[in-house]
């Protein structure tokens, strides 16, 4: 599983639950349709895009967390998965990008938070900075949200980042995907790629 990966030296990665709109947002990035589903859960395998000559990838990889119809050892053999890609590639994702719901991320993180649990959301964040991979936030669906910066400054604070929100906005970028409003996210991902050295990847972002 997840075996698909093209031999390229830079990538950035998206990850997330499912249906944040992860797909939407890579087509978005690619300017290529992906297969992208209503159901959560549809991407189960790696979707990978590389451009011919450019020594660099995207990838999205499969949603986690609860997906309908899909069995609970299923759900967890996919978290083991993008460990393990996430784990193996450190060395050359330039950004991870933690794709969120914007109107509903704060409330499905409190959900899941507790003494003796950690939100997926939240571990992911941690565990690419625990292995060296610079995090961003895609704070997606934002034209779903009416009170903005109340929510990201939430959201901010739920990922240890003391809130207001804009003093992170090389982390947090606010997005709406599915209108083609991912301004703030491109900034962000350049950012790493600037710290990285490959500016002359500008181009993609």
């Amino acid at each position: 599983m997840f075996e698909t990966r093209p031999n390229r030296d830079a990538e950035v990665l998206l990850v997330g639950r499912s249906n944040v709109g992860k797909s939407t947002l890579m087509r978005e990035i690619t300017g290529h349709d992906v297969a992208a589903g209503r159901r959560p859960g549809v991407t189960r395998e790696p979707n990978h895009y590389d451009w011919a000559g450019a020594d660099f990838v995207v990838t999205d990889l499969p949603g986690f967390g609860f997906m309908e119809g899909v069995p609970e050892n299923v759900r967890e053999q996919i978290k083991t998965e993008i460990v393990r890609y996430v784990e193996r590639y450190a060395e050359q994702i330039l950004a991870g990008v933690v794709v969120l719901d914007g109107s509903a991320a704060v409330e499905i993180i409190d959900r899941h938070s507790g003494p003796e649990s950690v939100p997926h959301d939240i571990e992911l964040f941690q565990f690419l900075q625990d292995v060296g991979v610079s995090p961003v936030l895609a704070v997606n669906k934002m034209d779903k949200v009416d009170d903005r910066d109340e929510q990201l400054d939430a959201i901010a604070d739920r990922f240890g980042m003391y809130p207001p929100w804009k003093q992170w906005q090389d982390t947090i970028a606010p997005i709406t995907a599915k209108r083609g409003n991912i301004a703030a996210l491109n900034d962000a991902v350049r950012e790493r790629l600037h710290e990285a050295g490959r500016d002359d990847l500008f181009q993609f972002f």
